[in-house]
């Protein structure tokens, strides 16, 4: 069952967490101001299913990387195949 966008980050919002999505829509800064968020997660699939593996693998380097949540606390990243773009 698909949620309403609106209800899904109010949810995360709720339980103090990191949105992790593939949704494309919580990429947009204006209608999701990263400082209003403990952090967005966008993975960029763009229909492609066959790019999640490399998506996966690109993210869990950076967490590994970057393990503290405050890291991620007013941050937008979006995850693409050969990069990963942080937008606040």
């Amino acid at each position: 069952m698909d949620s309403p966008d609106g209800q899904v980050i109010a949810k995360a919002q709720e339980f103090g967490a990191i949105l992790l999505s593939l949704n494309g829509d919580f990429a947009d800064i204006v209608t999701y101001p990263p400082r209003k968020y403990k952090g967005i997660v966008a993975l960029q699939m763009r229909n492609h299913s066959e790019v999640l593996p490399h998506l996966m693998r690109r993210l869990t380097a950076y967490l590994e990387a970057h393990p503290a949540g405050e890291n991620y606390h007013g941050k937008l990243f979006v995850v693409e195949v050969d990069r990963i773009r942080i937008l606040e």
